[in-house]
């Protein structure tokens, strides 16, 4: 892009909350801003900032936002679906005004599993969060019956046979054990459907409980059950990354 097109970088900087336009400046000079894969060596470079890919100190900047992304904690009994003919709870319960603004879910969890669903109005960056080809990981928290023993973890990490094929989760860690219980984080990179709670039930220690804490990366935090919030700006361009956006 020519420097008479475009707006000017700093400004595009400043817009996302990096700092002011001088401090953005300055970060130019100390070669720490990136643009399209290649550092910028001098000030006055212009950018269309919907299209070119903007880092500041190796971390993705996303484009200003044209559209909603938000994280939700669904709680245990609430329904992955915007609408339900059942009348059960669902998503859309709980987005208040936001429910005027053509949110869908990326991905699902069962009527009976908690924890963190993303929600956006952005087709592109749906499709590619739920396409297999980018393998997103996401992490798990698995109250299950009966004390797993070190043997049966190991198995688990090796991977499990099921009826619809193979699943070798990303990582597997013990938590806590003891009395009839046993709590373990499961990290996966597909979404094959009940895929913890059929992984559990092969090795004989059905789930209990469950709950999604992260996806790609991006952690539940202070979030309680039914509480939505938007995606950071640092959150965002890591999942962008992800999926090459």
């Amino acid at each position: 892009m020519s420097l008479d097109e475009g707006i000017r970088l700093q400004k595009v900087l400043a817009a996302a909350g990096i700092g002011s336009r001088r401090a953005c400046e300055i970060l130019v000079d100390e070669g720490r801003v990136e643009v399209n894969g290649q550092v910028v060596a001098e000030q006055g470079m212009r950018v269309d900032p919907f299209t070119a890919v903007i880092r500041v100190d190796g971390r993705r900047i996303p484009p200003p936002r044209r559209h909603i992304y938000l994280v939700f904690n669904k709680p245990r009994g609430v329904v992955s679906t915007m609408d339900d003919p059942q009348g059960r709870p669902t998503v859309t319960d709980y987005l208040g005004r936001r429910r005027k603004d053509g949110l869908f879910h990326v991905g699902r969890l069962d009527t009976a599993t908690e924890g963190m669903l993303l929600l956006t109005n952005d087709g592109d960056f749906a499709q590619r969060m739920a396409h297999p080809s980018y393998t997103v990981t996401k992490t798990y928290v698995a109250e299950v019956s009966g004390v797993i023993e070190n043997t049966t973890l190991r198995r688990l990490t090796r991977g499990i046979r099921l009826e619809d094929g193979d699943v070798k989760p990303d990582g597997v860690k013990l938590l806590q054990r003891g009395g009839d219980r046993s709590m373990v984080t499961v990290i996966l990179h597909e979404g094959r459907n009940r895929i913890v709670r059929r992984m559990f039930e092969a090795v004989g220690h059905p789930v209990r409980r469950l709950s999604r804490t992260a996806i790609g990366g991006v952690r539940m935090g202070q979030l309680q059950a039914g509480e939505v919030r938007e995606l950071t700006r640092d959150e965002l361009g890591v999942l962008m990354d992800l999926v090459n956006l």
